[in-house]
């Protein structure tokens, strides 16, 4: 049935794939977990009604909750795509590895003909590739017997770092891009201009063949991922589920659209108040014409919502007719906040601020939810910090494999959360991000440790410390109040950047400070 769908706005682009390869060796396939790994692409926070949303319908990852561990203080590693997938893949902090950016930002040698060229900074340089390397989640589980198949966006580098040269079997859709460009109709005739991204989309996905007259791209993805399952139920899998959802294009079905309309009409959303025009710390987007929304209510972004939340639930369902959902780990997570200040400001993470491209917490804090089969207590929250360098450790403990510490340097084992029995060992989480960002961050890094969290902006030496306990919304800088804690996290914060090397922007010539 043809899907017509209604376009908003693009941005970067994507691929897929082929067959899954079943003939790896079944010793002892019955006592390994299986592990679908499920990663959305942009959700923010409060996206979720289990996490606080009243807007976006989400029975599935729901009923998903209520069956694992949702987390509360869970953080990707970066505030945009690429860096997060590194660390998921390597156990790393991006710092570690020099990949800080999205693959495809820009870099101090092109800065000339980037938007970036008249701020006082030269953003950092960056590997725009997962390095070789790095020995991958997905290697290590291969090497331990698992079949590896990929599924979706990738955004971690080009031909010849694709997801099969980095330990995948199979890649149905993973290539360089970090968007579609088009979400039902992926192998367009012409390209696509991606706006502010200052480049073009391709004309067609390189690892996906082509589909029916309207075939919309997360349920394609979805249908490769069933028949993965399907014909390798007997095999022990670690299936990565890498939707493009819900990142721009915004662009959902007719019906979808038309329902979430009028869910926004019957509730009485008041479109005169959907963003906040003023605020100090958006001085520099409004400059630009950009915006925060503060209340939930796109009906385009509903619709991907759904769809996504629908397409999880076909993924679960499948486990459970499979009769192998009792054997099979599920994890979800998104790789980055929602988008609120600019690219169509999708969605609203209040009371968190800010969203994608910032330091602050609506661009790194993410709903995250585990559920662990005959261990994991139903319906557990954590409100312990993890982040997504975690996943590595904490799947090579629940498969029973060995750890690779100097590897996975950066994560820490989730298995004691999970099974209640303890907590993590760790001082802090760190992030670092020195580049400007499309939706209006600018070169950062940040450390929270406890209850705290200090933020150091390059661009004009400013601090900010915050008590989140008490703040969740970042407004309350404490640096005068409490100077010493303020100066002992800055330099624990350094100390770190020391010790992995981290890349810093430059002075841009070009550019004087006032």
């Amino acid at each position: 049935m043809h899907l017509k769908t209604t376009l908003i706005y693009g941005l970067c682009t994507l691929p897929l794939g082929s067959a899954w390869n079943s003939s790896l060796a079944k010793e002892h396939e019955k006592e390994k977990p299986n592990f679908l790994f499920i990663l959305a692409d942009d959700l923010g926070w409060k996206d979720l009604e289990c996490y606080g949303s009243s807007f976006y319908d989400t029975p599935n990852l729901d009923k998903l909750a209520s069956e694992g561990m949702r987390f509360t203080n869970a953080y990707a590693a970066g505030p945009v795509s690429s860096p997060t997938r590194a660390s998921i893949m390597t156990g790393k902090y991006p710092a570690r590895m020099n990949t800080t950016d999205y693959f495809g930002g820009p870099q101090p040698e092109g800065v000339d003909n980037h938007w970036t060229k008249n701020r006082p900074l030269l953003p950092a340089s960056y590997k725009a590739k997962l390095p070789l390397s790095e020995t991958t989640i997905a290697e290590a589980l291969k090497k331990e017997g698992y079949n590896t198949p990929f599924i979706g966006k990738w955004h971690l580098g080009g031909k010849g770092y694709y997801p099969e040269d980095q330990g995948f079997d199979v890649n149905i859709g993973g290539y360089w891009s970090g968007s579609p460009g088009y979400y039902n109709d992926y192998k367009p005739e012409k390209d696509l201009w991606i706006g502010e991204c200052g480049y073009f989309s391709p004309h067609k996905i390189p690892t996906l063949e082509d589909g029916p007259e309207g075939e919309y791209l997360p349920n394609r993805l979805t249908d490769e991922a069933l028949e993965l399952m399907e014909k390798n139920k007997d095999n022990s899998f670690f299936m990565f589920m890498s939707y493009y959802l819900v990142h721009i294009p915004l662009a959902t079905t007719d019906h979808l659209l038309k329902n979430y309309q009028q869910k926004a009409d019957s509730i009485g959303l008041d479109k005169k108040k959907e963003f906040i025009e003023t605020k100090p710390w958006m001085e520099e987007l409004h400059a630009r014409n950009w915006r925060l929304r503060i209340q939930q209510g796109q009906p385009q972004y509903a619709g991907m919502v759904h769809t996504l939340d629908k397409n999880v639930g076909r993924l679960l369902d499948k486990l459970e007719e499979l009769g192998i959902d009792d054997n099979t780990i599920i994890i979800f997570m998104s790789d980055n906040g929602g988008v609120s200040t600019t690219e169509g400001s999708s969605t609203s993470n209040l009371p968190l601020r800010a969203g994608k491209g910032w330091l602050y917490e609506g661009g790194i804090r993410v709903p995250m939810i585990i559920k662990w089969p005959g261990v994991t207590e139903a319906a557990s929250v954590s409100n312990t910090p993890v982040t997504s360098t975690d996943f590595y450790p904490t799947i090579l403990e629940m498969a029973n494999i060995p750890r690779k510490k100097q590897q996975h340097k950066d994560g820490v084992s989730l298995v004691p959360l999970l099974k209640q029995s303890g907590k993590p060992q760790r001082d802090a989480l760190y992030w670092h991000y020195p580049h400007y960002g499309n939706q209006g961050g600018r070169p950062a890094a940040a450390i929270r440790q406890g209850k705290y969290k200090l933020i150091e902006c390059y661009e004009h030496n400013k601090v900010g410390l915050y008590n989140l306990n008490q703040d969740i919304g970042e407004h309350n800088n404490l640096l005068k109040r409490k100077p010493k804690k303020a100066k002992e996290l800055q330099q624990k914060l350094h100390r770190w950047q020391r010790d992995v090397d981290a890349t810093l922007p430059r002075p841009n010539p070009n550019v004087q400070l006032k």
